[in-house]
């Protein structure tokens, strides 16, 4: 008899080892410079920019070992888009699919392909998502599901799926919406932890997430919320570091996370926290790397 071979499924994710933060905006305006983050969570110096500088963009992991930049806003909004390398080097810019849109966010999902979903763009927001696949090729506009907001989070969990959550549509919000391994956006599942925007988030512990930091009105914040392998996400858990909003995120050394730069009432900082691969945020760790705000992150390697 002949063996019986299983379908195949979708691939786990692997785990990346290094990081990349780019653009965003810091004192003196909007830039697209980069910093390297290693397999240690160490923070390399500044690269000069490559592609247009751009602020309130988003980014993901693809191929099981790149990444990619889009979106964003650069005086108008925007739906270009910038590869980066299995060695870190972000490409230049790359014309845009889908819609111009800025505060959007970008997660992996099926183990090797990426998802944009949600932002503003100028006038309305939208719950539009955008698949990446595995070759780094964004496809057109897939309609809506869920709660149309901007300055939300993303990230993947349980090694192939992700979920956006928090975010603001008029008010601020902490619904969240699963994503499947085949990018499929799930419907509004009710809100955990305080509602809020300009939040970031990053995968840990090879399966799990968490989202971290944000605004309430008129506050910065610093509260983080562990989402579980099965897409669950927790209460909140105090803050650890400095407060602030719209820090970069990314996974690094397989199955830890990073949270650096971002602002607290518009003074910008290039200080990081580092996530153990049990979800708990260390304290800040001395900044190396001009300060900014509004940027992107993402793993590679």
């Amino acid at each position: 008899m002949f063996p019986i071979i299983p379908a195949a499924a979708a691939a786990a994710d692997s785990g990346n080892q290094e990081g990349v933060c780019a653009y965003g905006e810091d004192a003196g305006g909007v830039v697209s410079r980069s910093n390297l983050v290693s397999n240690t969570g160490v923070v390399a110096s500044d690269v000069t920019g490559v592609g247009t500088a751009t602020r309130l963009l988003c980014a993901t992991e693809y191929g099981g070992d790149k990444g990619i930049f889009g979106y964003g806003y650069t005086g108008s909004a925007v739906s270009i888009t910038r590869l980066v390398s299995n060695t870190g080097v972000v490409g230049t810019d790359v014309t845009g699919v889908g819609t111009a849109r800025y505060n959007p966010d970008a997660c992996a999902y099926g183990g090797d392909k990426g998802i944009f979903g949600y932002g503003y763009t100028g006038s309305t927001r939208v719950s539009t998502t955008n698949l990446v696949t595995n070759a780094g090729v964004v496809g057109t506009d897939v309609t809506g599901v869920g709660m149309a907001r901007t300055n939300l989070g993303a990230t993947e969990y349980g090694g192939d799926k992700g979920i956006f959550a928090f975010g603001a549509p008029g008010s601020l919000t902490a619904v969240s919406n699963l994503v499947s391994n085949a990018g499929v956006v799930a419907t509004d599942v009710t809100g955990v932890g305080t509602a809020r925007d300009s939040v970031s988030a990053c995968g840990y512990g090879g399966d799990k997430g968490i989202f971290g930091f944000g605004f309430v009105t008129p506050n910065v914040v610093g509260m983080t919320n562990l989402v579980s392998n099965v897409g669950v996400v927790a209460s909140d858990v105090t803050a650890v570091g400095l407060i602030r909003r719209y820090p970069d995120a990314c996974e690094y050394g397989d199955d830890k996370g990073f949270f650096g730069f971002g602002d607290n009432d518009n003074v910008y900082t290039g200080i990081s926290n580092l996530v153990t691969n049990t979800g708990v945020v260390g304290t800040d760790v001395t900044a190396v790397g001009s300060a900014r705000s509004q940027g992107a992150a993402c793993s590679f390697n």
